[in-house]
């Protein structure tokens, strides 16, 4: 049993919006969880190097990930951490690029949120998009190491990403700690997640014309 990372271990990877967190009480949430996340997997990153010698193959502007993966599974808390990032956080030029991206969107494309070789909502990524490392060779074109060289590809440790989870159940309106771990240990959680290269993005676009049109009568 791996222990849990405490919030002074992992509070130098944490994002902050203060102002919007005092809005939002899930957003706190949220973004422990996500620094939960970023935390183990810099250490596991580390521990793989030391083991099998291998570099990471993932660099900045690497979106080969982007592009083949079919089945991204979002979870409801990040699909509101993402509908609050875009609407608010993205600016010009990338927000129109986005909205067209989001209306055309299909399974068959690179990520709607792909620009440019470029994660836009990369602050606020789904918890598959960060756990997903490969060491050794950068991916050829259309490659999925997951299924050509599994031994290249991080496994995260499940305890951590339970405890990741672990801190949005608030979100789910599960606030006793007893059902807290009863909730985790039954993997339910997971029956709560939804393929976002299947999603329909409508609500996301009228989300962000509205907040548009509000900015602008300021």
């Amino acid at each position: 049993m791996i222990k849990n990372i405490g919030k002074s271990e992992y509070n130098h990877r944490r994002v902050s919006f203060e102002a919007d967190e005092s809005r939002f009480p899930w957003l706190s949430m949220l973004l422990d969880s996500y620094a939960i996340i970023d935390t183990t997997i810099e250490s596991a990153i580390g521990l793989q190097y030391k083991s099998k010698k291998k570099g990471l193959a993932c660099q900045n502007g690497c979106c080969h990930c982007c592009k083949t993966h079919k089945d991204i599974p979002v979870y409801p808390h990040e699909l509101v951490g993402i509908y609050f990032y875009v609407t608010e956080k993205i600016k010009m030029p990338v927000r129109e690029t986005l909205k067209w991206q989001l209306q055309f969107s299909k399974k068959s494309d690179a990520c709607p949120f792909l620009i440019s070789s470029s994660c836009v909502i990369h602050i606020v990524r789904p918890a598959a998009c960060r756990q997903f490392n490969v060491f050794g060779t950068p991916c050829a074109e259309g490659e999925d190491p997951f299924f050509t060289r599994r031994e290249d590809v991080l496994t995260p440790n499940v305890n951590h990403t339970n405890q990741a989870f672990h801190a949005v159940l608030d979100f789910y309106g599960i606030k006793d700690e007893k059902e807290k771990r009863k909730f985790i240990k039954s993997n339910k959680i997971h029956s709560q997640a939804k393929n976002l290269r299947e999603l329909k993005w409508p609500q996301l676009i009228n989300a962000m014309n509205e907040y548009d049109l509000k900015s602008a009568s300021l």
